[in-house]
């Protein structure tokens, strides 16, 4: 079996939406939009969705007419979400760039920016933690707000990974994917192994590994995190069931924060997306 060192890479982009697809985007983006409401940011919003994959949630949120741009690293997986918005109306207004979040500065400013399907947990040192926060913060609009979800530390230390194995039929073809994860108490850290294979109609078959590692959080880690970048965490609640508490049943939970008032001469950047 080769390893492929590449996480997000052109292997395992195209087996992503197949492994994938029980995944209910339809279901988080209601609470997407649910969430919105609630604080006061219902109707059609400017949404950067940061690490946004194949454009499961970008798309979904453009159709309901808002103006999404989704950002990722990789170029395999922004080639999937952009032939998925060749499919879509005119009126579907989103956009795809490659960038890292680590990094990112658009000059624009949005009203939501969201960070789905734990794309915070790959930010597994404090200094890409931080340095994706201010990001996050440097393209908040005054009033905007921050939706994410990671792993709740608090479950994974109460119930701990366990071995998984998923198997997707596409006509003649089979796609496979056994994973197994360990768990590093000291840094908060999961390491997760999937080993796959493909079986294509030909009866073709191709295994390769990838060794994806993944940061969870606490609710007090998350909340100093987040204040060092001026924003304030408003809510952390089970995700996608967000009527439950944040507690140690609640593997996945979504967290919502508002960018607190910014010293001027800290985010000299002004501009809104349009």
């Amino acid at each position: 079996m080769s390893l492929v060192t590449e996480v997000f890479g052109r292997e395992y982009a195209g087996v992503y939406d197949a492994i994938y697809r029980n995944k209910d985007y339809e279901r988080e983006v209601d609470l997407i939009e649910r969430i919105l409401r609630r604080h006061g940011l219902d109707g059609q919003r400017r949404v950067l969705d940061l690490g946004c994959g194949t454009g499961g949630h970008a798309v979904l949120l453009a159709r309901r007419g808002h103006a999404v741009l989704g950002v990722d690293r990789s170029s395999a997986m922004l080639e999937l979400a952009r032939e998925k918005v060749a499919a879509e109306p005119p009126e579907c207004t989103v956009a795809f760039c490659q960038g890292d979040i680590r990094q990112l500065d658009l000059g624009r400013r949005f009203e939501v920016v969201l960070m789905m399907f734990t794309v915070l947990g790959y930010q597994r040192e404090d200094v890409d933690l931080s340095a994706t926060l201010a990001t996050v913060r440097r393209h908040i609009a005054p009033g905007g707000l921050f939706i994410f979800d990671v792993w709740n530390g608090l479950a994974v230390l109460a119930s701990g990974p366990s071995d998984r194995l998923v198997t997707v039929v596409e006509g003649a073809g089979r796609i496979t994917r056994k994973t197994r994860a360990e768990l590093d108490l000291s840094r908060h850290l999961c390491n997760v192994y999937f080993d796959l294979e493909r079986t294509n109609s030909d009866g073709q078959v191709k295994q390769w590994r990838e060794v994806h590692v993944m940061r969870y959080y606490f609710a007090e880690e998350l909340k100093a995190a987040l204040l060092r970048s001026d924003l304030e965490l408003l809510n952390l609640r089970s995700f996608p069931d967000d009527e439950r508490p944040a507690d140690e049943r609640a593997w996945n939970v979504v967290g919502v924060a508002r960018a607190k008032e910014a010293d001027p001469t800290k985010f000299a950047n002004d501009g809104v997306a349009r």
